[in-house]
């Protein structure tokens, strides 16, 4: 009986059955002589020699490698199109302990992200990029790409590429190697057995220099497209060698750590030392929801720009904070200083927030009829609405939500600015909902608003909202001088 010793096998960092079709299990979707596979298979062997299979992350772009995920057996995203190392880098930041790979094609690298690719490397973020350059836009038809080669015929250069009209090819190694901060950067070419076994060693030494954090690799693949070039497999790796390398040449650009120079970096301060909140009894409350103060509420907050509408949000998400409360704030406005729309989100909240965006507000502050009418019908059921006119335009109803009139522009008027009317509308807010404290508001203008004058208005802005609610829960809701009668 013949015994038979197993001494090549799939790397077990591969699945083993690859579930994208039921009909292909055993086999991926790439064309015959496709340099992916080659790509894919030194890639996984590196990652289960160093051992990395357990804090690896592969991060898959918009491509013909688009489904990655479908055949390594780690951790694994799918980006946007040009937005690898974006992602990478936020997966490096948040798990510092993981090997990060961004696997990339010359369309998605060196098109639509280069600026990605480019700042990535300038920060030397701690991820490997495999760059796979095949000199066209493989998946969408073969359309010229940034690496197309002079004379180079494509879908959309029929004639060939021509430096005049078209630029010269892309190349991303040599601009890379300008910048400071990367480790590691090497080109290699899968157009033969030689130096198949020099990408092996290249993509290795990235990796390893990844187990070690040592900062930002990468190496660029030279790569065979048989169906798009229109060649045999044998053809179009002999088409990498005779013609690509020439134009990109194979080699290390660079093997080095950068330098950095030493700079004496500031104390990471408190958030109440951010926020410049003095630390004694009663001014900054502790990041505790049992002791918070605060109810949990989310709020739109919208009208034009120039109405204070995103410093209204800064406020509120402030006075969260210093409640001890999860908050996020995020604005929207348009290009104009002034006169253009503006509205933003706020969440308070007990727990961690999932996002900042709010489709179903408790509360929506409307500074004008024209946010009235686009954000009132998001308000939930139950829900509040602040308007800042004395009654309700024409032919608007909000069944299911509270509708409160506030004058508030006319309040800052009879205050003496009309820039403190989003402060009436905060004094309105807290007066009715009840959802921080008073107090917080002004501890807030207190350390926020500098001109003494300012502050005085703000002021009398905040509790000015809060009377008229009063007022008009009373009865009487005419338009009060500040600490006067009624007009």
């Amino acid at each position: 009986m013949i015994e038979y010793e197993v001494t090549h096998s799939r790397s077990t960092v591969f699945y083993d059955k690859f579930e994208r079709r039921a009909d292909l299990k055993h086999q991926t979707h790439y064309c015959p002589g496709c340099g992916h596979g080659n790509t894919h298979k030194l890639i996984a062997e590196a990652v289960e020699d160093l051992g990395l299979q357990n804090e690896t992350v592969f991060v898959s772009p918009v491509g013909c490698s688009v489904f990655g995920y479908y055949y390594f057996d780690l951790g694994n995203l799918q980006a946007a199109h040009g937005r690898a190392p974006a992602v990478a880098t936020g997966l490096s930041r948040a798990c510092p302990d993981k090997v990060v790979i961004a696997y990339q094609g010359d369309g998605d690298l060196a098109a639509i992200g280069t600026a990605e690719i480019i700042h990535a490397a300038n920060r030397g973020e701690n991820i490997a990029v495999f760059f796979v350059n095949n000199a066209i836009y493989g998946m969408t038809g073969g359309q010229m790409a940034p690496t197309t080669l002079v004379g180079q015929t494509s879908t959309t250069s029929p004639w060939g590429r021509r430096a005049g009209n078209e630029g010269f090819p892309l190349h991303v190694c040599e601009i890379l190697a300008q910048l400071e901060m990367p480790v590691y950067i090497e080109r290699v070419a899968l157009s033969d057995n030689k130096n198949i076994m020099k990408a092996r060693k290249a993509i290795r030494k990235a990796l390893e220099l990844q187990k070690q954090r040592a900062g930002f690799t990468l190496v660029e693949i030279l790569s065979p497209c048989p169906t798009i070039w229109k060649k045999d497999p044998v053809a179009a790796r002999k088409w990498v060698a005779d013609t690509m390398i020439p134009v990109f040449p194979v080699g290390v650009f660079r093997d080095r750590k950068p330098t950095i120079p030493e700079t004496t970096q500031p104390p990471q301060r408190s958030v109440a030392e951010t926020l410049e909140i003095a630390t004694g009894a009663g001014s900054i409350r502790p990041s505790n929801p049992a002791e918070s103060r605060g109810k949990a509420c989310t709020i739109k907050v919208a009208g034009f720009g120039g109405q204070g509408v995103l410093l209204l949000g800064q406020f509120i998400a402030e006075m969260g904070m210093r409640e001890g409360m999860e908050v996020s704030w995020l604005p929207s406005y348009g290009p104009e200083m002034r006169g253009g729309s503006a509205h933003c989100h706020v969440a308070l909240s007990q727990t961690r927030i999932g996002s900042p965006l709010i489709s179903k507000p408790d509360v929506v502050i409307a500074m004008n009829e024209i946010s009235l009418r686009k954000f009132a019908p998001q308000v939930r059921e139950g829900g509040l609405i602040l308007y800042n006119r004395s009654e309700a335009p024409e032919n608007f109803s909000a069944p299911e939500a509270r509708l409160i009139c506030v004058p508030a522009s006319e309040i800052a008027d009879l205050i003496g600015s009309a820039k403190v009317a989003n402060i009436v509308m905060l004094g309105a807010l807290v007066q009715d909902t009840g959802c921080l404290p008073a107090a917080t508001a002004n501890a807030v203008l207190e350390t926020t608003v500098k001109n003494p004058i300012l502050l005085e208005l703000d002021r009398k802005a905040l509790a000015a909202g809060a009377d008229y609610l009063q007022r008009r829960m009373a009865g009487k809701t005419a338009v009060s001088q500040p600490g006067g009668s009624a007009d």
